[in-house]
């Protein structure tokens, strides 16, 4: 047991440090941490035997809840909003484009049969933002014409559809089922909308009403929703990774108290999850097996780059009148990433028999995409005219990041008497979320506020201006 505890310690660790050196470099996070994974594994230099694919799928199940639901999350829908349209049609027409188009490549081409070529389509369906981002972010480079954020909507929103495609086929292919397809793509669908607003308004209500006195109770409270969420909505049998994502989204665009602060704390798990995901993923992979199914994961990959993404794109986009050298761009950021590897595992622990290695095919067809897709992808993006090197705002601030925004202008205003907070816990004095604090000056020393802080008649607050006169013009009011 402490020799786990240990070895984990020192994974996460050189996994934190390895991330940030490689990262400058343009190294996306991804392949990071399965390089890693697979240094520590069966094949690599520290020789983990590793291939329980049950816990494999375990793992990476629990660490998607969060990814999805802070993807959801993190989603600033009034920046969302003016390419919903066609981000949406991406996430799922696009998808399901792309998983027939491959699927067909696989059965003609490579002689897999009809059913494990779609099978195989739908587990690459996806793609990933976090290495597009990451790749741009390195480089400093923000793209033109709101792409950036259709990217951002497409990828955290297109895992759901080839969850359900996989799921959907794996069943077909299941010689025991007796399931009605029409009725079970119909419950992922209702079940996973419904169950998914309707716990968002549940909790939605609640977050904004209650105010905890134990800091971190209310993370807590969001983790057993999203959690609960996903669980119940699966056992139904609907899709539940849509229906975090439908929490996440509601919940992040939602008056919700101490948003800052989960904003923060999800962040830290989702990048342990993240790290979870990848290093697993390459520790179940043996590259010794590789060799074998690199040809026709190859094929795949160039077809997928050439042909699938390039006509889902320009089938769907073209609709919307969007210039060319942007559905160009928008093809060649369709990168594979961890979710596509994650549905692979999903197919090998299913119990269905398969006659091809999908998950070594569909780990180089991530890795190759990674490396050909996203070292390039800065050149093509230049090349085609759409960065904006006079400013790299969203690039580094992509909706993952976004906060409630406050005004930066500091303005210090004196306790009185009159204040309905003098005398009270900082906590405990009813001031919205949106107005920020950052610092509270007393007989000439500074102090940095906490929930335990008292604020106290002659003390001068320093907070944001515009959210702090609205709050004592009464525009603002406390929670009840």
């Amino acid at each position: 047991m402490t020799v786990a505890i240990i070895i984990t310690a020192i994974i996460l660790i050189l996994c934190v440090f390895s991330s940030k050196f490689l990262h400058r470099f343009g190294v996306p996070t991804l392949l990071i941490f399965i390089l890693l994974g697979m240094v520590f594994g069966s094949d690599g230099i520290v020789g983990i035997y590793f291939d329980n694919y049950g816990l494999a799928e375990t793992i990476c199940s629990v660490a998607l809840i969060f990814i999805m639901f802070y993807g959801g999350f993190g989603t600033n829908w009034n920046t969302a909003r003016p390419v919903l349209k066609q981000s949406i049609c991406m996430s799922t027409l696009g998808v399901i484009f792309t998983a027939l188009l491959t699927g067909l490549f696989c059965h003609y081409a490579l002689g897999m049969s009809w059913l494990e070529g779609l099978l195989t389509g739908s587990v690459v369906g996806s793609t990933d933002a976090a290495s597009v981002f990451s790749i741009l972010r390195s480089k400093k480079l923000n793209l033109k014409g709101g792409l950036a954020s259709l990217l951002e909507i497409e990828s955290g929103s297109n895992d759901p559809v080839s969850y359900m495609m996989t799921i959907i086929i794996l069943t077909i292919m299941s010689v025991s089922s007796d399931i009605s397809l029409p009725w079970m793509i119909a419950k992922q669908l209702l079940f996973g909308f419904g169950i998914g607003f309707g716990v968002a308004f549940l909790s939605s209500k609640l977050l904004s009403r209650i105010n905890f006195e134990i800091n971190g109770m209310d993370a807590i409270l969001v983790i057993g929703t999203a959690l609960f969420t996903y669980g119940f909505s699966s056992w139904l049998g609907g899709n539940g990774y849509l229906s975090v994502y439908i929490v996440g989204i509601v919940l992040g665009n939602s008056k919700i108290l101490h948003k800052t602060s989960l904003v923060h704390f999800f962040d830290g798990i989702t990048w342990l999850m993240q790290i979870a995901i990848f290093f697993v993923l390459g520790l179940l992979a043996f590259p010794s097996k590789i060799p074998s199914v690199a040809l026709p994961a190859i094929l795949i990959s160039v077809f997928m780059i050439i042909v699938a993404r390039p006509v889902a794109t320009f089938l769907i986009l073209s609709w919307f009148k969007t210039p060319v050298r942007q559905q160009l761009l928008v093809s060649w950021s369709g990168l594979r990433g961890a979710a596509s590897i994650v549905f692979a595992i999903f197919v090998m622990s299913s119990g269905v028999v398969i006659e091809h290695d999908i998950f070594h095919i569909v780990f180089f067809v991530a890795l190759f995409s990674v490396a050909v897709q996203g070292t390039l992808l800065p050149k093509i993006a230049d090349k085609l005219g759409l960065v904006d090197k006079e400013d790299d705002s969203l690039v580094l601030k992509t909706f993952t990041d976004y906060q409630d925004d406050v005004d930066t202008k500091l303005l210090e205003v004196p306790v009185t008497e009159d204040d309905f907070y003098a005398g009270r816990l900082l906590r405990e004095a009813n001031i919205p979320e949106e107005v920020l604090i950052v610092m509270i000056k007393r007989h000439g020393e500074t102090i940095i506020p906490r929930g335990s802080t008292k604020i106290k008649v002659g003390d001068i607050l320093v907070v944001s201006s515009e959210s702090f006169e609205r709050f004592k013009s009464g525009q603002l009011k406390p929670p009840q």
